[in-house]
């Protein structure tokens, strides 16, 4: 058999992979789609869940779920891209630069329960914070953030390669380089990252658990406070996201319709989940459009 026989069965298989990883995942994403719109109404998204009779809705867990995500975002982006930076343009081979490594590789591989259990003894108990959004935004940012710097890295070094050299030449500094070429350039595949770590924001339960707690109570949004306990915008109240939402519907089950409810909440997660994918390719797209000048 001669090569170019090969190549094309190589191509085949490899095509043939593509379209079965994209078809289960199609098919994933039909099926949760299916069993939850009938669930969809504007009372289904906008309202209260109720913990006695059938109905309600899920209204406090999508603005947890999303200010969840803010804060998580706010911790993870500063530092995932400024480790990234330190690593690819500032840290030199040597013991410290392999220890830095070994650690980002341990926290990467670590199962989100146990960093869980780390945020209860630490951020619940220790710090005195209690189940909240805060301790929960830190849990996860721990999970997220070598992911966020590996991503940063490869992506600043990759790009580092093509104008560093001439922008050093013409007399700029190694940060006016970074900041006003490097970042830019990168900033696609660091979205990536970003989109990676959001999505595992909005599907994480095993975290929020026993750091962000299993309950809500009355969202206050006209009390603007991050301290207060009253206010739906505060950092030290519990928040019941919606991935911890279907998790308790599933297993305790307390409603008569929890398992419609818990259909209707993965198909809402699975929604937003794939808009905000959408709005964070066009928003990087306009970025990469509006620094490259095309």
């Amino acid at each position: 058999m001669d090569a170019k026989k090969i190549d094309k069965i190589a191509t085949g298989v490899f095509y043939l992979v593509a379209f079965m990883v994209v078809a289960i995942l199609g098919a994933f994403i039909a099926y949760i789609l299916y069993k939850g719109i009938g669930m969809i109404t504007p009372s289904f998204i906008f309202g209260k869940p109720s913990m006695t009779s059938a109905g309600g809705g899920i209204g406090p867990q999508i603005f947890n779920s999303l200010y969840m995500l803010v804060i998580s975002l706010i911790i993870t982006v500063p530092i995932g891209i400024g480790a990234g930076i330190y690593l690819a343009e500032y840290a030199k081979e040597g013991v410290v630069l392999n220890i830095i490594r070994l650690s980002l590789e341990t926290m990467s591989s670590l199962p989100s329960i146990v960093i869980g259990m780390f945020g209860l003894l630490v951020f619940v108990n220790l710090a005195g914070w209690g189940y909240s959004i805060i301790a929960g935004a830190l849990s996860v940012s721990i999970l997220n953030i070598p992911s966020m710097t590996r991503i940063s890295e490869n992506a600043i070094r990759h790009a580092s390669k093509k104008v560093k050299e001439a922008s050093l030449g013409l007399g700029a500094s190694k940060w006016q380089t970074i900041r006003r070429l490097t970042l830019p350039i990168a900033m696609k595949d660091i979205l990536t990252g970003i989109i990676l770590a959001s999505g595992r924001i909005f599907g994480e339960a095993a975290a929020f658990l026993y750091t962000a707690g299993l309950s809500s109570g009355m969202l206050n949004f006209n009390q603007i406070s991050l301290t207060g306990n009253t206010s739906a915008f505060s950092l030290f109240r519990p928040a019941e996201t919606l991935a911890v939402h279907i998790w308790k519907l599933n297993s305790e089950g307390v409603v008569p319709d929890a398992s419609a409810i818990a259909n209707g909440t993965a198909a809402v997660l699975i929604i937003m989940v794939l808009l905000f994918n959408l709005l964070a390719k066009v928003i990087g797209n306009r970025m990469l459009k509006a620094y490259s000048g095309k």
